[in-house]
């Protein structure tokens, strides 16, 4: 079954423009049809459509079932955004269908993009949430200076890690380094890697430990799925505790 998104489900019983115009414009939905909604908090609820408004649809609902995600550390990745913005826009589809709770597009110095859409990221994220059957959608943080994303965790108590690629700097592989299951932030550089004075701040003010994701060497938007496709890798391999 089709899913829609209305995050306000609860308390409008209505659906957003969009997701009434996709039910009753795209897909002829009438009066009775049940239908799927989740609210991007980890809430699904079974509704019955009563109103087939193309802008306003209005639900009964039905029930309300929880449906947590599936991972249990939290997960952030910050990254730099790419010249070339469907890359950041692909990136962002795959890694809320693989989970994250967190998306931080990062200003750095060398960074090639220097402003982003957060709303049309949304909308990525909010599409590649229901199409994976989830019900939490992920924050997606408008871009911030890397400086203000390290003020962010200053009481934070998660793994922190950095893609680098500068050789000279020691690194460890994240799938040897990373213990699970441990909340982690995960923060990739621009296409130009982070600059001299942002690796000092990330490892000496901030705690972040600089990782590699292997011998290749990957595009921005690669080495930030491999790593979160390796956190998880590593937390489901992980012996539950009893």
């Amino acid at each position: 079954m089709i899913r829609f998104y209305a995050p306000d489900i609860e308390s409008t019983a209505t659906l957003p423009e969009t997701e009434s115009g996709h039910a009753v414009r795209v897909l002829r939905k009438q009066p009775g049809d049940t239908i799927e909604v989740v609210d991007g908090r980890g809430n699904l609820f079974g509704c019955t459509l009563l109103d087939a408004h193309p802008k306003h649809a209005m639900v009964r609902i039905d029930y309300r079932t929880p449906l947590p995600k599936v991972w249990n550390p939290s997960i952030t990745v910050a990254v730099a955004p790419t010249k070339h913005l469907d890359r950041m826009e692909w990136l962002i589809e795959k890694l809320v269908e693989i989970g994250i709770d967190r998306f931080v597009p990062l200003l750095c110095s060398r960074s090639e993009r220097k402003e982003i859409k957060r709303e049309r990221l949304e909308k990525i994220a909010v599409s590649a949430m229901k199409q994976s059957l989830k019900a939490t959608l992920p924050q997606i943080d408008e871009m911030v200076p890397i400086g203000g994303f390290l003020n962010s965790l200053c009481d934070s108590d998660c793994l922190k890690y950095m893609g680098y690629c500068d050789e000279r700097t020691p690194r460890t592989l994240l799938a040897r380094n990373y213990v699970a299951p441990k909340d982690v932030a995960i923060m990739i550089g621009p296409e130009g890697d982070f600059d001299p004075v942002e690796l000092k701040m990330a490892i000496y003010g901030s705690g972040f430990e600089p990782i590699s994701m292997g011998d290749n060497r990957l595009r921005t938007e690669t080495a930030a799925l491999v790593a979160v496709n390796t956190i998880h890798t590593l937390n489901q391999a992980a012996p539950l505790e009893l």
